[in-house]
């Protein structure tokens, strides 16, 4: 009944979009056109790349074509923690690249600098706190896994900070809370506005920018002028370029090679109307701290600057062939299921309703963080694959691949992790069967103390799973 009753007025769009200082959409392509670098993508990977492309290069020709609005997909709709982890967590990073963990540990810091540098000096008012988060036990077995992990990270210089159960709940009061681990290297922000601010300061350096312009096929330019050079068709026009950079993300990629190496997944959230004074103080939580279960199918949840709180994840749905439409993004059965959560982890904050229930899609591969590559003999370079945790990760990605596409050697192409690639995914049915059965054994472990059954080590195995 409490479920029902704190959803009833919540509006089925992203709290982050339902912005009165969104901006206005930028006129689309009106006809054939060329440019240096023509980016695929008004996300943040895609914004970035051309951002960093003129700050490297100022004067240089780029153009930027997005389906929808800058921001519009994840980058706009995300929970708005900007991570330093470049490897979707220490634990993935140890299990995959345990040789160059330190480096990756660097070069993730280094990169969440540079994104507070440039949101202080491009302005972007986008409510972006160096809180670090708070990676919280709920079962009993989860409480030594704390001291494993951090153990394991100070062994690689990553300090993480192990917190009691009882100084845990004085920083945020959950009866749920078991114990956690405090990692300093971890922002919140709004994340449509870091797209909007990005946006506008591609803008401000001249980058053209085309949205409400889906790109829809790739090939090589005929021979002339601008022997080879690379295409991009819209139903708008053809873009020719001497670079593309594709940054489409969940989206069908334009190259064949990669229609089997990720999968697109609904990830749900909810955004609760602002606390009371009496209710801040219920359950304190000064310090904003991002917060996320320990659970396979784990929560997120941070706060706002006007005192509202976002909860999201447990949920993460794949439909059979990979299918994607705007209806999918609402889901009231999950949405009903994510508030009763909360309610379980804040019994305190009973009555509190929700303003805000959305959902959309997100890219995952089976080594759960980015993957990076390059075609047609150089002139192409992409990465996909973020898994849910893009937010700081595809500001490195781009800065991988504007390396690619430059044709240099540099540190980041170097890494294992960039020329690796993941193992794909099989294709339909057994795509949709083998992720139902991941996902339902993980439901199964989480329940039953964490164990284990045969399929999910296998996975384990095998290097490959299913995450949000």
């Amino acid at each position: 009944m409490r479920t029902a009753a704190s959803l009833i007025d919540a509006a089925p769009v992203p709290y982050w979009l339902d912005d009165t200082g969104r901006p206005d959409q930028l006129p689309p392509l009106a006809g054939d056109t060329a440019a240096e670098l023509v980016v695929v993508g008004g996300g943040y990977l895609g914004l970035w790349a051309a951002l960093l492309a003129v700050t490297r290069e100022p004067g240089r020709d780029v153009l930027v074509l997005e389906a929808e609005t800058c921001g519009h997909a994840a980058s706009g709709r995300n929970g708005g923690f900007c991570e330093a982890s470049l490897t979707h967590g220490f634990g993935n990073g140890l299990a995959r690249w345990p040789e160059e963990l330190s480096v990756l540990l660097r070069l993730g810091r280094e990169n969440l600098d540079a994104i507070e540098t440039a949101v202080r000096s491009e302005l972007i008012d986008c409510d972006f706190v160096r809180s670090g988060a708070l990676s919280v036990a709920t079962q009993p077995e989860q409480v030594d896994e704390l001291a494993e992990e951090q153990a394991e990270a100070a062994a690689y210089g990553h300090v993480l900070e192990l917190v009691d159960a009882q100084a845990l709940r004085g920083r945020v009061d959950s009866p749920t809370y078991l114990g956690g681990l405090f990692d300093p290297e971890v922002a919140i922000l709004e994340p449509a506005r870091l797209a909007w601010g990005l946006r506008e300061a591609c803008l401000r350096r001249g980058v053209r920018i085309h949205e409400g312009t889906k790109a829809t096929r790739l090939g090589r330019a005929p021979d002339g002028i601008v022997r080879g050079r690379v295409e991009v068709r819209t139903p708008r026009g053809t873009v020719t370029a001497r670079r593309v950079l594709l940054a489409t993300n969940a989206f069908r990629p334009l190259l064949r090679r990669l229609r089997l190496m990720t999968v697109p997944v609904y990830d749900y959230a909810l955004m609760t109307e602002p606390l009371t004074e009496a209710q801040r103080a219920v359950i304190g939580w000064a310090g904003r701290e991002g917060i996320g279960d320990r659970t396979n199918l784990f929560h997120y949840y941070r706060t706002t600057r006007d005192g509202r709180i976002l909860w999201g994840g447990y949920d993460a749905v794949y439909h059979y062939a990979s299918r994607q439409r705007p209806e999918l993004e609402g889901r009231s059965a999950t949405h009903e299921v994510l508030a009763e959560h909360f309610f379980a982890t804040f019994p305190q904050l009973e009555g509190l309703r929700f303003t805000h229930a959305w959902g959309g899609v997100i890219d995952t591969c089976t080594r759960f963080t980015a993957f990076h590559g390059t075609a047609y003999d150089g002139a192409v370079a992409y990465a996909l694959g973020f898994t849910g945790l893009g937010v700081g990760a595809t500001r490195f990605a781009a800065e991988v691949a504007l390396d690619q596409l430059a044709g240099a050697e540099t540190e980041r192409t170097a890494l294992r992790m960039i020329r690796e690639r993941p193992l794909p995914f099989p294709p339909e049915p057994l795509r949709w069967t083998g992720i139902e059965l991941t996902r339902r054994s993980l439901a199964r472990a989480d329940a039953n103390g964490g164990r284990k059954n045969l399929w999910l080590r296998t996975m384990d195995t095998l290097g490959m799973g299913f995450d949000s």
